[in-house]
């Protein structure tokens, strides 16, 4: 490549990641996952409309398979322990019973109503089978929902991806004869075990030498973190393991771990995320010629409505039932099973075997994700009012930040004051934050000011707080507590937990 060459190359690239970065502010105003519009980047770029010509399956699925397990550890690294360990004995039955209920169903409605045969309707259903956290939480971020629905939903997404990989991976290179449910199973159980062993096994050796080891310069904490997690990914697979869950499992260990610059390795790990994902997508919609996809159209209908109306439902009634899950949150969670990057990726894996009709399987998945995407995304907060599972009082949650302050011993929370907040006329001093935290400014309207113990907080107030490991909890509990009921909150029962408590007397009286 001449240098000539290589401009045009890094200019046609950075222009593209520039508009994906503007369609991404795009999808956040109208409510739709941004993963759309980077197709639609892709679709426009591709030798339909611009004419670039990219119909490489194989480095499709290397760079895929690469931007996956950077996504992976981005969300293990960004999920909260807390908010996740009550819920992983019910989000680990939906990765795993739900996914092969979900394939069963999906895989007979293809075959029955339009006459797949049986290993091609299985690969069809295994690929479409997966939640996509990401593209569920675009929309969901902005509503007032019960902690436990979105970390159950994200929970799912976080581990349902390996289950439908290893079945993709069993269905693409079967032989003519289907195998036998015993060898599923057993490979299944193998490669997630010896995934999780390898995922917890790298996160918890990442966290020890981080601890102790004094790297040079604050930048390579986060790339040594990520490095963590990417390599716990590749372990996996070279060991014939389940490389999703362990990238997961190693970034879960690793966020949720008292290390040096953990809220830099955050944001790191969460522009490296966005990175894979903007490049995943374009080039997934470099992949599929726009020409092709009419033909696709009736196909996905018919599985997408399966997938939504009967196996989704039916997977996560059969999951959900025995941990007495309301029927209200269960239909909610069946709604929002988002489609997004691992199904398009996936498609592919039997393009590369070489699978018979593999090439009709993507324009029928494209056209699923992007058909079910328009369909269910704009349509959640609709569907969370009409099951009456948002949160009665209608509040979003104080929003909490922290960075550690290494050298004081101390960590430095933000803290954003929502509109209808009950913070909002509340004196500093009444608040009654547990010694030593102390807050240490405050913006207001674009202006800054060093608060005294009689300043009142008002809604739209960006607060800085210094506190200490030991207390932050306690902090962040007052808090939350004093947003939800007030500068009475405690005399009210309300201790700021992570689950708002808003069953008062009175609205119980009208349930």
């Amino acid at each position: 490549m001449t240098l000539p060459q290589l401009y045009f190359v890094l200019l046609v690239g950075g222009t593209v990641l520039l508009a994906s970065i503007a369609a991404a502010r795009m999808a956040s105003r109208i409510g739709l996952p941004s993963l759309l519009l980077f197709l639609a980047v892709g679709v426009v770029v591709g030798e339909d409309v611009l004419g670039v010509d990219f119909d490489d399956a194989q480095l499709a699925q290397a760079l895929g398979t690469a931007a996956l397990a950077v996504i992976l550890v981005d969300g293990g690294l960004t999920s909260q322990w807390t908010n996740l360990r009550r819920l992983m004995l019910p989000a680990g039955v939906l990765a795993t019973a739900g996914v092969a209920i979900s394939v069963v169903l999906t895989a007979a409605g293809a075959h029955w109503l339009l006459g797949m045969e049986w290993q091609l309707a299985l690969l069809l259903a295994a690929i479409v089978s997966s939640t996509d956290a990401a593209a569920v939480f675009a929309v969901l971020r902005a509503l007032p929902l019960p902690q436990k629905v979105t970390a159950l939903v994200e929970a799912e997404s976080g581990l349902n991806d390996a289950p439908t990989v290893i079945l993709v991976l069993v269905f693409s290179t079967a032989a003519a004869d289907l195998p036998s449910p015993a060898y599923v199973v057993g490979n299944m159980v193998f490669q997630l075990a010896l995934g999780t062993t390898i995922g917890l096994g790298i996160g918890w050796l990442g966290v020890v030498a981080l601890r102790h080891i004094a790297l040079p310069a604050t930048g390579l904490y986060p790339l040594a973190t990520v490095g963590f997690g990417v390599t716990a990914f590749a372990a996996a697979g070279a060991a014939n393991a389940s490389g999703i869950i362990a990238a997961y499992l190693a970034g879960l260990v690793l966020g949720n771990s008292s290390l040096p610059h953990r809220a830099a390795t955050r944001s790191f790990a969460e522009g490296a995320g966005w990175l894979a994902q903007i490049g995943l997508f374009v080039m997934l919609g470099l992949l599929v010629t726009p020409s092709e996809l009419p033909s696709a159209v009736l196909p996905a209908l018919v599985v997408g409505l399966v997938l939504l109306l009967v196996a989704r439902p039916a997977s996560v009634l059969a999951c959900l039932l025995p941990f007495r899950t309301p029927w209200r949150e269960q239909a909610f969670i069946s709604w929002a099973g988002l489609r997004g990057a691992v199904p398009i990726v996936l498609t592919t894996f039997p393009i590369v075997a070489g699978v018979p009709g593999s090439r009709e399987v993507l324009n029928i998945v494209f056209v699923l994700v992007v058909i079910f995407t328009l369909v269910q995304g704009p349509s959640l907060p609709a569907v969370a009012r009409l099951l009456r599972v948002v949160r009665r009082d209608g509040l979003r949650e104080v929003q909490i930040e922290a960075a550690p302050l290494d050298i004081l011993g101390a960590e430095l929370l933000t803290v954003a004051i929502p509109p209808r907040s009950r913070l909002h006329g509340v004196a500093i001093f009444e608040l009654r934050l547990p010694a030593p935290t102390v807050i240490t400014f405050i913006v207001r309207n674009g202006a800054s000011l060093v608060p005294d113990r009689d300043t009142v907080l008002r809604s739209g107030d960006e607060l800085l707080l210094i506190t200490t490991p030991n207390t932050r909890e306690a902090a962040e509990r007052r808090l939350r507590a004093v947003g939800r009921h007030g500068k009475l909150a405690r005399w009210l029962g309300e201790h700021g937990g992570p689950e708002p408590q808003i069953r008062t007397a009175a609205v119980a009286s009208k349930l």
